[in-house]
């Protein structure tokens, strides 16, 4: 069995990466079984633990394997022993031909193949990922995720791109003609909310293990901003205000009202909109006006105050 001898007593399997440069990855959890994908060579240098970029679950590389890495390394090691297998019985054959009035003759043939390869080929994930903290660079399903490498969840940088975005397009606005401009200028209020939006749920999310009531996050809502800042508040006694001066949090407020007449009113002043802003521009049954720069502004304000926010939440969670 000298075939079978020279394959020692084990068998490395290399895991290459796709032609995108990733390596798959897949979160030993069973509530979770969460894939995602990593580019090696990027990050942390040395060999630092492996975050489920979904779950947060945290482990060595080793536990990270995907279930399609494990069954094509499982084929290999098999095909190689099958293969070195035949091969030593194959040395093993013989024929002897018949011989004497009976015509009597043995023989020894073997025939057979080796244990296929079962190939795989990794998935193709929605959202790319450089994390602005250590460099990594990833891949997810979704948009929010923990970086696999430093283990920071990546809502504040999703947020900080989205309200560039933003600026970028109220700075296009202002190279359109105006019935054009105030179209992308509604545009750009309603995805700032949106993007503030988005973030806090999720940031308040992956801290709900530290609020007052854990199931009642899961219902936490930042489009209408005033009842936001209430309800982070009583669970986990932060004041997102806070984060910024009043006369910001003032415009947040404002700009969050005109966004909601935009979605629900076709941006239509309504008298609600009147008692929760004192707007003294805004004049019931007309039109909303939206200014370039109070949007700009808001930007700049919600990146503040989702700079605190997460400041806060990260505090509390290492008390």
């Amino acid at each position: 069995m000298s075939n079978l001898d020279r394959l020692g007593d084990s068998i490395s399997v290399p895991i290459t990466t796709d032609q995108d440069g990733y390596l798959g990855r897949e979160c030993p959890r069973s509530d979770c079984r969460g894939y995602f994908k990593i580019t090696p060579g990027t990050g942390l240098p040395g060999h630092p633990p492996c975050h489920c970029a979904y779950c947060g679950h945290v482990g060595g590389h080793y536990e990270f394997f995907t279930r399609a890495q494990v069954e094509y390394a499982k084929s290999v090691a098999l095909n190689r022993i099958t293969g070195a297998f035949l091969k030593d019985l194959k040395r093993m054959e013989f024929e002897t031909k018949p011989r004497g009035p009976f015509g009597i003759g043995l023989s020894l043939k073997v025939s057979g193949r080796s244990h296929p390869i079962h190939y795989y080929r990794e998935e193709e994930l929605e959202t790319e990922v450089v994390c602005d903290q250590c460099g990594l660079r990833y891949a997810i399903y979704g948009v929010f995720a923990h970086c696999p490498d430093c283990g920071i969840h990546n809502s504040l940088q999703i947020l900080t791109k989205n309200l560039e975005l933003v600026r970028q397009m109220l700075d296009l606005s202002a190279r359109t003609d105006e019935s054009v401009s105030g179209a992308i200028v509604a545009n750009a209020l309603e995805d700032a909310v949106a993007a503030f939006d988005g973030f806090g749920r999720e940031a308040c999310r992956i801290h709900s293990e530290q609020a007052a009531n854990p199931t009642e996050v899961a219902r936490l809502s930042f489009q209408n901003l005033a009842g936001a800042r209430q309800r982070v508040a009583k669970q986990f006694d932060i004041d997102i205000a806070s984060g910024v001066d009043p006369d910001q949090w003032a415009l947040c407020l404002q700009c969050f009202q005109k966004r909601h007449l935009l979605a629900h009113k076709m941006g239509v002043v309504d008298d609600e909109y009147v008692r929760a802003t004192a707007d003294p521009t805004a004049v019931v049954g007309r039109k909303i006006r939206i200014d370039r720069d109070e949007a700009q502004a808001l930007t700049h304000a919600l990146a503040r105050i989702g700079t605190f926010l997460r400041q806060q939440l990260n505090r509390q969670g290492t008390v």
